[in-house]
């Protein structure tokens, strides 16, 4: 082999282990954000591949990921281990997009790929591109303007082998394809079949089909990873909403569980076997401070031994029941009660299950998870909408209310924002209920891609829709709203061959610390307010509330 082109391999390989490093840093950083940089294990994760890109980037004499690396390392040692202030992560968070920069570019043995053989490289994506593989390319174009709107990123395929490649160098959150994608008769299924052999977890796949209905395809395709299968027409709309749904946009926070044992070293296992799956424990010893870590922990998940100093683990069940609050959150015995009647009597005290020690740690952290997925499914039922999965209207207050006392005792400012669709009775109307309900949608979930994972969004009722902003100035939420209203102004809603545009009025209330008994309710009027003003002066506008006066 000539020197030159021996030359050229080693390069790209060395090029290709940066880049799988910085794809390991961008994916440790989602995690630490997912967690609110809660989690020390995740924070102590990217610190490690944070160290291992700068010294790959030095031994391979990549100066720009070097660069960078070193920029990450260095402000990641001055974060303290539990939590990071937001000055410090709005600067690792502009490492991080530079970071991402350098990565979206195509590594030299993606553009020999793509040259010699015609097919699209691999590129790394902070987030994890969408796939779409569908025939009919003037609606797959439609699609990828659609994602664009709501800030998922897209790529188009024309060949099943093209789609095949991609995905093995990087696997997508989620494929939209046609049954018959490609030249042969459900060579679309075909093509997911050899890819996800590629993966040791199946990719969501949300199948179109324009001819075939009958059961054997329908079995073909949700065998080869088809969550979702589409006969004969889907309006993009609805297409939209479920690749929301089967992407990791948004991943699952941690569960955050309460342990409550006398045993020091039992509880220290009990925290280890929870950091290890995933959860999120918070440890107390001395069961007289239960009250005070519920109130600071906020718990989905209890854990607790039967026999304590003090009080019985039943008697501590009945004291949590009776905080409303915590009235359905699940309660775990944890003891070396072995006896059935007693153990049955423990439960029926406010108990939800019992469990014997010792126990195994795969038993354990099943039982946490099916627990809090049945306990996440009944709170949602209780606090959220069921039509866009945002906050009802009741937890949106109890939500400003928390957020407007945290406000004080942190000397921070909190806006409060109320928004309403405008003409929305011509759009039931000129285009039926389920098209409202679609637009209603839609801008929940614009909403929710727009906004911050620590602001709340609720929807207030009909067409109405508010949303807390903590730690926001009234110049910053009207900014932000500002430019929500011009994008989703121009989100083309699409019905049947044609589509519409709707735009939403808004109002914004300042909480001011020159009135530090101002509630929660005085915040709402204001808002409304303010909404009626923009309203009023023409609708799809923003109007704010600052010290009684509107502007």
């Amino acid at each position: 082999m000539p020197l030159q082109n021996q030359s050229a391999k080693l390069k790209q390989l060395f090029s290709k282990r940066v880049t799988n490093q910085a794809r390991i840093v961008l994916d440790c950083y989602q995690k630490c954000k997912a967690s609110d940089w809660s989690d020390k294990n995740r924070v102590r994760d990217l610190r490690e591949a944070s160290d291992k890109l700068k010294k790959f980037a030095q031994r391979f004499e990549m100066s720009e990921q070097n660069e960078i690396a070193n920029k990450i390392s260095s402000l990641l040692k001055l974060l303290p281990g539990d939590a990071a202030n937001s000055e410090s992560l709005e600067t690792l968070e502009t490492f991080i997009q530079e970071l991402n920069e350098h990565t979206l570019r195509k590594s030299d043995l993606a553009a020999e790929v793509e040259e010699h053989e015609g097919v699209s490289g691999p590129r790394t994506f902070l987030r994890t591109p969408i796939y779409i593989a569908l025939n009919n390319k003037e609606f797959a174009n439609r699609i990828i303007s659609q994602l664009d709107f709501f800030g998922f990123r897209s790529i188009c395929f024309e060949k099943p082998e093209n789609l095949i490649y991609a995905s093995s160098q990087n696997k997508p959150e989620t494929i939209v394809l046609d049954v018959d994608f490609g030249p042969g008769e459900l060579s679309g299924i075909a093509a997911a079949e050899t890819l996800q052999a590629k993966h040791e977890t199946p990719i969501p796949v949300i199948y179109l089909s324009e001819t075939k209905d009958d059961i054997h395809t329908r079995l073909r395709a949700s065998r080869s990873g088809g969550e979702e299968f589409f006969y004969p027409t889907v309006d993009p709309g609805q297409l939209i909403e479920k690749i929301e749904h089967y992407t990791h946009a948004s991943p699952q926070d941690p569960y955050k569980v309460l342990v409550v044992d006398d045993s020091q070293s039992q509880a220290r296992y009990i925290d280890n076997v929870l950091k290890k799956g995933g959860m999120l424990p918070f440890t107390i010893t001395d069961p007289m401070k239960i009250l005070l870590a519920l109130e600071e922990f906020q718990p989905e998940i209890i854990i607790m031994d039967m026999y304590m100093p003090g009080c019985t683990g039943m008697e501590l069940a009945r004291v949590i029941r009776q905080q409303y609050r915590f009235h359905s959150v699940p309660i775990i015995y944890l003891s070396a009660e072995d006896d059935l009647s007693k153990q049955l009597h423990a439960m029926s005290q406010g108990g939800d299950d019992f469990l014997t020690k010792p126990i195994d740690p795969k038993h354990l952290t099943s039982t946490i998870h099916n627990r809090g997925r049945r306990a996440r499914s009944l709170l949602a039922l209780m606090i959220r909408d069921s039509l866009t999965g945002l906050y009802n209207h009741t937890h949106t207050l109890h939500l400003l209310e928390q957020e407007l006392n945290k406000a004080r005792d942190k000397g921070q400012p909190l806006s409060f924002v109320m928004l309403d669709l405008d003409h929305f009775k011509k759009i039931n109307d000129n285009y039926g209920h389920p098209m409202g309900d679609r637009v209603i949608k839609s801008l929940s979930l614009f909403l929710k891609q727009r906004l911050r994972k620590t602001d709340h969004i609720g929807r207030y009722g009909g067409e109405e829709f508010a949303v807390v902003l903590p730690n926001t100035g009234e110049s910053d939420a009207r900014t932000i709203m500002t430019d929500i209203r011009e994008r989703f102004s121009n989100l083309p809603q699409p019905h049947g061959n044609q589509s519409f545009t709707v735009s939403f009025s808004c109002g914004i209330a300042t909480f001011n610390h020159g009135k530090l008994e101002e509630n929660a309710k005085e915040l709402c009027e204001k808002a409304g307010q303010a909404l009626y003003q923009a309203k009023h002066e023409g609708r799809n506008t923003v109007r704010s509330y600052i010290n009684d006066l509107l502007t």
